[in-house]
């Protein structure tokens, strides 16, 4: 499929530029939490709904990871940003990194927001068993939830993240997404990047956390960082906005390395 430009919606004016990727679970929506704290005097955010998803529900296409990261890079095209930071949660974490692939020396940043790795997530059986089974069956994607997030969250947090899932997406292209972003392994085409690479992880999550990063991201980029948000599992945009807010901001406004 050829790049598309995606629905989206841009916040703030400042000199720094964002693309922003939201996960498997959720369309642009996701990031709601943070907008109200995000300093649009010194970026310019833009979030697109990925294909199948929120507005861009009619969009077809492959649903992979490399497509997702040829359209950010048509996203920034249309906006007419020659260099730009990317951030992605989760699904869009991967694809974040696909961008620094594709996009090279125009990438000046990246954040992954507990990031699928490149190579993917490294499920075991029963966990892929249960992740298919969530295309079908909202009480896989409830359990999911609750795992990624520590077992500590409300339930009616639990509940609402399943039903927006429900609402926001394709099923067809939710069920797409999966195999690209957990089992595709992409790895090579990131490994040795030297784009400034920050991965921010919950200690509560189980599956992304410091030790998985160390084994991908830090290896994978030659300037790799990992930050730990204690209080988070894998939705810091809800659990925590204001640290995850501080955290990404502060390293995206870094000066550009040497």
């Amino acid at each position: 499929m050829e790049p598309v430009v995606l629905p989206h919606d841009v916040y703030g004016s400042g000199a720094v530029p964002v693309v922003v990727l939201h996960g498997w679970f959720a369309d642009r929506a996701t990031f709601q939490a943070i907008r109200p704290y995000l300093d649009g005097d010194t970026f310019t955010y833009v979030f697109p709904d990925l294909r199948g998803y929120g507005e861009s529900r009619t969009i077809r296409g492959d649903f992979s990871m490399v497509e997702v990261a040829h359209d950010a890079v048509a996203l920034a095209d249309h906006l007419g940003w020659d260099r730009f930071c990317v951030v992605g949660h989760s699904m869009g974490g991967k694809a974040a990194q696909l961008v620094t692939a594709i996009a090279g020396r125009r990438v000046r940043r990246i954040v992954g927001v507990s990031p699928v790795p490149a190579g993917g997530s490294g499920f075991d059986a029963e966990t892929a068993r249960l992740f298919a089974r969530a295309v079908g069956d909202p009480s896989a994607r409830r359990a999911i939830l609750d795992f990624s997030t520590g077992g500590r969250l409300p339930g009616r947090w639990l509940d609402a993240m399943v039903q927006r899932s429900l609402d926001c997406c394709e099923r067809d292209a939710f069920a797409a997404y999966l195999p690209s972003w957990s089992a595709e392994d992409l790895h090579e085409r990131v490994a040795g990047s030297d784009v400034p690479a920050l991965a921010v992880v919950g200690g509560h999550d189980p599956g992304l956390g410091v030790e998985e990063m160390r084994e991908t991201w830090l290896r994978w980029f030659k300037r790799g960082e990992v930050k730990v948000l204690a209080d988070a599992g894998h939705y810091a945009m809800d659990e925590v906005p204001l640290a995850l807010t501080s955290i990404v901001e502060s390293f995206l406004a870094l000066s550009d390395p040497a």
